[in-house]
């Protein structure tokens, strides 16, 4: 991806929705083939133990239909997946849920599509969870309104992603995320630009009383998050009543 198209995928020119979505997903598919290698160099492993977290406090349950909107290589459907219930990996880039395979996606099925128009029936999902993905889509107010709709009633939207980090850690983690990771997806991903996106749509994302305002607005009721690593991650969660 060139240093243009990053200007574009920020919206530093405008560009439509479409456009900037194509954008994003030309971000990942550039990076799949080495995505779960840079995370963990990132996070040095933490990612993984949030993601557990977030799989614990999903209480996945027998007969269930479960969507892992934005799933990328699975890391969270395979933590999800079981035989006795139902458990599809949504995500538009196809990429992606390729370079999961070598990892196995037993009991999961894949499917293509994006979260401003999920292609679920009304009322269809006992549990949908979306990790470090929903800031990458181009509306996220239509897509937390999509996934609301796509809810059964009682059903629970359970969305981890970056947040604020405590006062006291921010110098550090912002030094970090700009020098740092930027270096760090040249040096493994061989994709900089690509990584200079990420940081820059993490620095963007709402702080966790914005998001929770926003998972309000769009529906959901008794919204609750709860902090990761001093604010680097935040667990939002919301139920359809």
């Amino acid at each position: 991806m060139s240093n243009e198209d990053l200007k574009h995928t920020f919206g530093y020119q405008q560009v439509g929705p479409q456009q900037r979505q194509q954008r994003i997903r030309a971000v990942f598919n550039a990076v799949a083939p080495r995505y779960d290698r840079m995370n963990d160099f990132m996070s040095f492993g933490i990612h993984r133990l949030w993601k557990r977290s977030l799989a614990r406090h999903a209480r996945a349950r027998p007969g269930q239909t479960i969507i892992d909107l934005a799933g990328g290589t699975g890391d969270v459907a395979r933590l999800l997946a079981d035989s006795d219930r139902t458990l599809v990996l949504l995500d538009p880039s196809i990429a992606m849920m390729h370079a999961g395979e070598a990892k196995g996606l037993e009991h999961i099925t894949r499917l293509g599509g994006s979260g401003e128009a999920l292609p679920l029936a009304d009322d269809s999902v006992d549990t949908l969870t979306v990790a470090f993905g929903i800031r990458n889509m181009t509306d996220m107010d239509a897509a937390l309104q999509e996934i609301h709709r796509v809810l059964k009633p009682g059903g629970r939207c359970l969305c981890l992603e970056f947040s604020k980090p405590l006062a006291l850690i921010r110098p550090f983690y912002n030094l970090y995320s700009f020098l740092v990771i930027p270096r760090l997806g040249a040096w493994i991903a061989r994709e900089p630009a690509a990584y200079t996106y990420l940081v820059e749509s993490i620095r963007r994302f709402p702080d966790q009383k914005e998001m929770q305002a926003r998972m309000e607005q769009a529906g959901f009721a008794q919204v609750r998050y709860r902090n990761y690593s001093l604010g680097i991650a935040c667990l939002h969660i919301g139920n359809k009543v």
